[in-house]
């Protein structure tokens, strides 16, 4: 299926865009975008040329993903969240060869309006709450609210709270989907099936 562009946006030439994806109203994607397979694009989002886009990734209204950030398959960006590139801004000031990467992997959540500071990555199936600004990396399935960021909890893959403390040793079933997980010290694990 091809992808389905509205008559509103802007591809430039050269940009990637898988099929199945949806580009709607007013998006503006640049040349050098790879874009996957059965992504949202909603209304009004800009994608800059270094960017990577995994399949099945939903970006909402509002959103600017600049060069340098990577999203892995399954990311969810929510309404008017914002990503940065440079860490040091200034007008006056060019500082394009000091861009910092930032990376999203497989099944992230990044709440409304919350901020990710360039230069970070950002685990597996990790949950960002709206309004959040993440300034460091956060682990896989943690759960990060405030400003700054800090982890109050561990989230499934189903997207719910994981009964289990921040630190220590215990286990998990989900009753959605039979997923198991296992926390060691600091690290969260799905260990089946």
């Amino acid at each position: 299926m091809a992808a389905m562009i509205h008559p509103s946006a802007i591809v430039d030439e050269g940009a990637q865009i898988g099929e199945g994806t949806r580009v709607w109203h007013f998006v503006h994607v640049c040349a050098g975008a790879k874009i996957g397979r059965n992504v949202s694009l909603g209304q009004n989002v800009f994608v800059g040329n270094k960017v990577l886009i995994g399949d099945q990734c939903k970006i909402q209204n509002n959103v600017s993903v600049y060069d340098n950030v990577t999203l892995e398959e399954g990311v969810f960006c929510g309404p008017s969240m914002v990503f940065t590139n440079v860490y040091n801004p200034r007008a006056l000031i060019e500082r394009k060869n000091e861009y910092r990467s930032t990376l999203v992997r497989r099944g992230a959540t990044l709440g409304a309006n919350c901020t990710i500071v360039c230069g970070i990555s950002i685990g597996e199936f990790a949950m960002i709450g709206a309004g959040a600004v993440v300034n460091k990396d956060v682990p896989a399935y943690a759960l990060m609210v405030g400003a700054p960021a800090r982890q109050i909890g561990w989230m499934s893959e189903y997207g719910e709270q994981i009964p289990l403390p921040l630190e220590g040793e215990g286990e998990y079933d989900c009753p959605h989907t039979g997923q198991s997980y296992r926390l060691n010290g600091r690290i969260l694990e799905r260990t089946g099936p």
